[in-house]
């Protein structure tokens, strides 16, 4: 009988071992040479000051790191640092460092709207919103006002760096730096080495990973990186089963019983259904669209989403989202059928598996352990389950391979991994590959 993907993927001291093992193994980068310089870290830029850029700038101040926050209203820069103020604040209160800590960590924080006051700093991060031609003019001009040798990294979560890296006559010293939201909680810092980046630019960044406070995981230049890339590989199928009959919550209610403390749906809820929409848009999600569309469904900020909530944000099934879904399903065509938790979770956990093989297949990690490292730390992976490719290992590769190919005759983004059918073929498991170097 097969491994119940609800239970334990192995005992909880064979699941430690492995999870301290690969964290340890994801700071060493393969190939980089020994004493590779390591570039001093005294100032560091922020450019926005919202979410992200507030909460980046948190991690610096925490280690006694002086930051400059650029932004480009005044507005703006003063709700960012009010929410920065608020945060500590709160962390004073409930005795995490004593009262005083906060003025001392404010006082390291500094705000600007130009960023020419950025000309000082050693590392720049530029924080704002996911659009390629905004982040090319910021480092364009980075690229002049940044004194020689500072480290100029994107925070962004899917974008070609190397397209970013192409405006500047520096690329040796871009990088990304992925922050996970919300940056000053969560441990993950997903480290992108671009084409041209430096090996001392990723031993620095690597170095700075481990003064923050973070756990690092270096990735090459593909869309999504690493995590990302698997995420958008397990939402393609949880849309098909929409489109099949299942609904929202009871794709959310496999992945709570898997372990997850948010399913997808209610992950998007969280975060707002109207990031990516505009009124009469046509998206790559059509279900959302309609109900952004139809009814004033905006997540939880709204009261209803794919789900309705209560005054104190408890959710409940909504009926007209129910009809939604129907009548998205009728429009699709897709046949019917009625899934269980355990077949939900197959189809959307076991291409994230495949696409993992596919990120070590094209040299875009250096192990699978990264790989596990990565959602652990970054997209609540169950631990009790050890990770995406531990998993994969323990449920046997070739109940993965099945269940991929009867997935991608519905979703045609999705194909077995040449690696992944060659691993279950020969008998093979992710443990046994050995690292890589990234191939940039």
């Amino acid at each position: 009988m097969a491994q119940s993907l609800t239970a334990p993927a192995a005992p909880a001291d064979e699941i430690s071992a492995y999870i301290a093992a690969s964290t340890k193994a994801a700071w060493e980068v393969k190939g980089l040479p020994a004493g590779t310089p390591i570039k001093p870290i005294a100032k560091v830029g922020v450019i926005g000051a919202g979410t992200m850029g507030g909460g980046i700038s948190m991690n610096f101040a925490n280690v006694g790191i002086p930051v400059k926050i650029v932004e480009v209203q005044q507005a703006a820069l003063d709700r960012g640092l009010g929410v920065i103020r608020k945060n500590y604040q709160n962390s004073a209160d409930k005795g995490r460092f004593p009262q005083e800590e906060v003025g001392v960590r404010m006082g390291l924080l500094s705000g600007s709207l130009s960023r020419a006051d950025l000309a000082d700093c050693d590392l720049v991060i530029e924080a704002v919103f996911e659009d390629m031609a905004v982040k090319k003019d910021i480092f364009t001009d980075l690229d002049k006002i940044c004194k020689p040798g500072a480290i100029l990294a994107t925070n962004t979560s899917a974008l070609d760096i190397n397209e970013i890296a192409s405006v500047v006559k520096r690329p040796q010293d871009v990088i990304g730096l992925h922050f996970f939201s919300p940056a000053n909680v969560m441990k993950l810092l997903e480290i992108v080495r671009a084409k041209q980046t430096s090996d001392t630019v990723v031993a620095s960044a690597m170095d700075l990973a481990k003064k923050i406070g973070k756990v690092a995981a270096l990735a090459g230049v593909c869309p999504g990186f690493i995590g990302n890339r698997m995420l958008y590989k397990r939402g393609q199928p949880a849309a098909f089963l929409l489109k099949q009959g299942a609904m929202p919550w009871d794709i959310d209610a496999a992945f709570n019983a898997f372990g997850f403390k948010m399913g997808p749906y209610q992950m998007s809820d969280l975060a707002g259904l109207d990031i990516g929409w505009k009124p009469g848009a046509k998206t790559a999600n059509p279900l959302r669209d309609m109900i952004c569309e139809r009814t004033p469904r905006r997540g939880q900020k709204s009261g209803a989403g794919y789900y309705d909530y209560d005054a104190n944000r408890v959710s409940s099934p909504s009926p007209e989202v129910a009809e939604i879904v129907k009548e998205f399903a009728k429009q699709s065509g897709a046949p019917q059928r009625t899934v269980d938790k355990e077949t939900i979770l197959e189809e959307c956990i076991f291409p994230m598996i495949n696409e993992g093989a596919a990120i070590l297949e094209e040299g875009m990690a250096q192990r699978a352990g990264d790989i596990d490292v990565t959602w652990l730390n970054g997209y609540g992976w169950p631990a009790d389950k050890g990770g995406p490719m531990f998993l994969g290992d323990r449920i046997g590769l070739q109940r993965v391979v099945d269940v991929v190919e009867r997935v991608s005759k519905n979703v045609p983004d999705i194909k077995v991994s040449n690696l992944l059918r060659s691993m279950a073929k020969d008998g093979r498991k992710f443990a046994d590959l050995p690292a890589q170097q990234l191939k940039v």
